[in-house]
């Protein structure tokens, strides 16, 4: 990485993002050869589904910063960043480097679900809520993706994993740093006292970078 990226975050606006229909069924509930759905129901839930991308605007960023030092529950990034959980230092062990992540659907399909929510349309808000959680994790699979062909050029790859804030012992109080290192407010993104992104389907995630033997 040059030292651009490692000073900056990178930004991405709207990127072309495969639709991980499988998925978007599997977090409805829905699971292959032993769920029956008619062609009428399988129709209304793929017209919802193609109505909530016309809703969502991916913005994301990322940043590459060094790992100076860790301990087994604790990693120290460049610019006095620690962030604490046994099982994301397990994960970084070997790297030299931590890839940050943040990404968002935007404001629009969460007022959308919000709405039919407490309406008469419950279906249409789960389809909603399933898609854009998926679109989200799809993103972030994205980022791994373009930073995974840029990192060839010096022998480099990111960790097939990575972890999110809130997961396992990953902490939302980690996200705090990752907040102001990614610039997230630039995608529109706010944090609360308690440590929640704002709009909802918003998400941090640390994976780690290693060299290629």
């Amino acid at each position: 990485m040059d030292m651009q990226n490692i000073l900056e975050p990178k930004f991405f606006s709207s990127p072309r993002l495969p639709i991980p229909l499988d998925a978007i069924y599997r977090r409805m509930g829905y699971r292959t050869g032993k769920t029956r759905l008619d062609q009428k129901q399988r129709d209304e839930i793929e017209r919802y589904i193609e109505e909530a991308l016309g809703l969502i605007a991916i913005q994301a960023s990322a940043l590459v910063l060094p790992i100076e030092r860790a301990t087994s529950e604790r990693v120290w990034l460049s610019r006095e960043v620690m962030l604490e959980s046994r099982d994301l230092t397990k994960m970084l062990t070997g790297c030299k480097e931590a890839l940050l992540m943040g990404t968002t659907a935007g404001k629009e399909i969460v007022e959308a679900i919000a709405v039919d929510s407490t309406g008469d349309n419950v279906t249409r808000a789960v389809v909603f809520d399933a898609t854009a959680s998926e679109i989200v994790d799809a993103s972030l699979d994205w980022i791994m993706s373009y930073f995974r062909q840029s990192l060839m050029r010096e022998m480099k790859t990111p960790t097939s994993r990575r972890f999110s804030a809130g997961y396992g012992d990953f902490l939302l109080e980690n996200q705090s740093s990752m907040y102001s290192l990614l610039m997230l407010d630039r995608l529109g993104i706010s944090l609360t006292q308690s440590h929640i992104l704002i709009p909802e389907k918003s998400v941090t995630a640390v994976a780690g970078i290693r060299e290629i033997e």
